[in-house]
């Protein structure tokens, strides 16, 4: 793929929407392509605005329907026939849908989702997604808010895009990640506000993308950075920060 197709990806990467061999050739354009690294981090901010502002609650009863039509749902067609290849395959094509539903609940139901019978689970579950409206609520409030801006900036050594929004009215900020580089184990991302160079904890990222509402509020911080820390966290920094994203 020549570096002008490649220009034109900024886009669909953002919304991870480019095959493996063109992510890979992709992302190592970007390693040396400062355009395209912040226009990949203004799509990301920008997919993450459009998002949470169409963003809408799981139904409660979402669980209980799915479990319902377990019933209804045949998992094979019973057999007539000694089928033909090109039979088998058009059968194999129009179970598919069915195949990838009970595929996807056998993960649930292994992962304890759909375990009913285990009310404690059950309870921890619900406080989970109880927990992350509010955290999805916060993000959409201060990505639409009035006066949100946005930085953004790569994180060094594996073409990660980091963006940070804030807003003065509401004294709050949140983190966007986007291809972060994995960490060895027993590390973690925590991320600090920079009180004029004294470093303030403000929550470690639980993945290498997605998106975090800081803890604690602005309060005249002149940035956020980001460091690699023991799992947990730290009270201060162990390590010079990858980046500091500036409120400016």
């Amino acid at each position: 793929m020549s570096t002008a197709d490649l220009h034109t990806l900024t886009g669909a990467y953002a919304a991870h929407a480019l095959d493996p061999d063109e992510r890979e050739d992709f992302e190592r354009h970007l390693e040396h392509c400062q355009a395209c690294s912040l226009e990949v981090a203004e799509f990301t901010a920008t997919l993450a605005r459009l998002g949470a502002a169409e963003a809408v609650p799981v139904p409660g009863e979402l669980k209980h329907r799915v479990m319902a039509a377990l019933e209804t749902v045949r998992q094979q067609p019973p057999r007539t026939a000694q089928p033909t290849v090109a039979g088998h395959r058009a059968r194999l094509r129009r179970a598919w849908p069915r195949f990838a539903l009970a595929a996807c609940l056998a993960v649930a139901v292994g992962a304890g989702g759909l375990a009913v019978q285990q009310h404690r689970q059950a309870d921890e579950s619900r406080a989970r997604a109880t927990a992350l409206q509010q955290q999805q609520d916060h993000i959409t409030g201060l990505l639409t808010a009035p006066d949100a801006r946005t930085t953004s900036s790569r994180i060094p050594g594996g073409g990660g895009v980091a963006t940070v929004v804030w807003s003065s009215s509401r004294s709050e900020a949140g983190f966007l990640a986007s291809g972060m580089p994995p960490l060895p184990e027993g590390t973690t991302y925590e991320l600090w506000f920079d009180d004029s160079g004294t470093m303030r904890p403000a929550g470690l990222m639980p993945a290498t993308s997605g998106a975090l509402l800081l803890s604690g509020p602005v309060n005249g911080a002149r940035g956020v950075g980001v460091t690699v820390e023991p799992a947990g966290g730290s009270a201060h920094p162990t390590r010079t920060p990858l980046v500091v994203l500036p409120f400016s």
